[in-house]
């Protein structure tokens, strides 16, 4: 059986919740994916430009440091990587993730959280962050999500 990771990013908590449901179904390991600088709710708030998500999601370059990198993607067949949707995408963190490690021939599938957006062009924003990765589309959760719905959703995923 394929080894497997479950890494988020989670700065309100939201996709923490799915990331540790998928953990506890799957048997995966679990690592959280944390900036340098901790995201402030003035920093989320998107309806202002100069918030700080607002600025980084604004500059298709801008890469937040991330507070390690400890997640030993080596280890690892099988990477389930999670994140809220910001502004149709992923956030930048998620590029800074990815192009900090080596991904060649690891399957990336990906689970989003978002109060209403779909993925968009999210697996376009992130390939070429690990172009030797397999990237699978998964699902967007929104609102509060259950156990039992990740284990379903589980189900339909080729990993």
């Amino acid at each position: 059986m394929a080894k497997m990771l479950v890494a988020y990013f989670s700065p309100t908590g939201t996709t923490r919740n799915v990331a540790q449901f998928l953990s506890e179904v799957t048997g995966a390991d679990i690592y959280e994916i944390k900036p340098t600088v901790t995201y402030t709710n003035m920093d989320l708030d998107w309806d202002k430009q100069n918030s700080r998500s607002s600025i980084e999601m604004a500059d298709p370059t801008s890469r937040p440091e991330l507070a390690d990198k400890n997640a030993n993607i080596d280890n690892y067949d099988t990477i389930f990587l999670g994140f809220p949707i910001w502004w149709y995408v992923a956030p930048h963190i998620i590029n800074t993730f990815l192009e900090s490690y080596d991904f060649a021939g690891k399957k990336i599938v990906l689970f989003a959280t978002s109060g209403s957006s779909g993925f968009g062009d999210t697996v376009n924003h992130l390939e070429h962050s690990a172009p030797d990765a397999k990237f699978i589309q998964g699902r967007v959760f929104q609102g509060k999500t259950e156990k039992e719905t990740v284990a379903t959703w589980l189900k339909t995923v080729d990993f």
